[in-house]
């Protein structure tokens, strides 16, 4: 069955981007974030000059601030939702956000002669910036990152059959044999080692004898504290995993009311 919503395009699906899409995104996103950090570095440079630090030491204000933004949005993005730790991430992201934005502002005010610089206020609270970013930082850092189990209780979904009517047949009893055969135990196969160890939460979903949708799986990774994961890994990774391991979970028949 096909997904109901957008999705990103991706090899397997056969709609890959145009290359010139594609090296748009890989050249631009490095080419824009590098000409931001650029443009920004003579503002908050000079927001440090006016607070009273002198070279070499004022260069450190964009690096502190860069840094601090780059990694407390990590931070924010690799944690799933509710775990600890999380929270603090977006304030300091947010914070940091503010501080270069208020430093761009402040630079360009003073630099126009619309602002005083020289104001206690201002001094006060960019001296407090490089201590209160290496407080939090140190923060982040030793707050445990969670770890996620998989999880054994996802319920199989629950497909409706049509039983066809059976005509009566005559059953034929046989004798019982005067010594029970003897009972072949069949042995447990090896268990499977896979690469992605998200596939451990997806595979209960094909016991219920179909195969499962995007949005089941979807919903079971996030269950286990996975977190959201995109539909073209769910699809091109973790399934695909699943059924090279056992290619006759391919052939089941989709879902009823799941998208593929």
């Amino acid at each position: 069955m096909a997904d109901q919503h957008l999705s990103v395009p991706s090899p397997r699906d056969g709609t890959r981007p145009p290359w010139y899409a594609r090296t748009a995104t890989t050249v631009g996103r490095p080419a824009v974030l590098t000409a931001t950090l650029i443009m920004s570095m003579p503002g908050e440079y000079k927001v440090a000059k006016l607070a009273g630090w002198s070279d070499p030491w004022a260069y450190g204000m964009p690096f502190a601030l860069s840094a601090y933004a780059g990694i407390a949005a990590v931070v924010t993005a690799t944690r799933p939702k509710g775990a600890r730790g999380r929270i603090s991430a977006q304030l300091g992201a947010a914070f940091a956000i503010i501080l270069a934005l208020a430093a761009q502002v402040v630079a360009h005010l003073v630099q126009t002669g619309h602002m005083n610089g020289n104001q206690a206020w201002l001094i006060a609270i960019t001296s407090m910036v490089p201590p209160a970013v290496l407080a939090h930082l140190l923060h982040l850092a030793a707050t445990p990152m969670p770890v996620a189990t998989p999880s054994t209780s996802v319920d199989a979904p629950v497909i409706e059959r049509v039983a066809a009517p059976v005509e009566p047949v005559a059953v034929v009893v046989p004798p019982p044999p005067a010594e029970p055969p003897a009972i072949k135990r069949p042995t447990a196969p090896a268990p499977i080692r896979y690469r992605d160890p998200r596939c451990a939460t997806v595979r209960p979903l094909y016991d219920g004898g179909a195969r499962p949708g995007t949005a089941a799986m979807r919903d079971a990774l996030i269950a286990a504290g996975h977190g959201r994961v995109g539909d073209s890994t769910i699809r091109g990774t973790i399934r695909a995993e699943i059924e090279e391991h056992e290619p006759h979970l391919a052939a089941l028949p989709p879902a009823l009311g799941r998208t593929a």
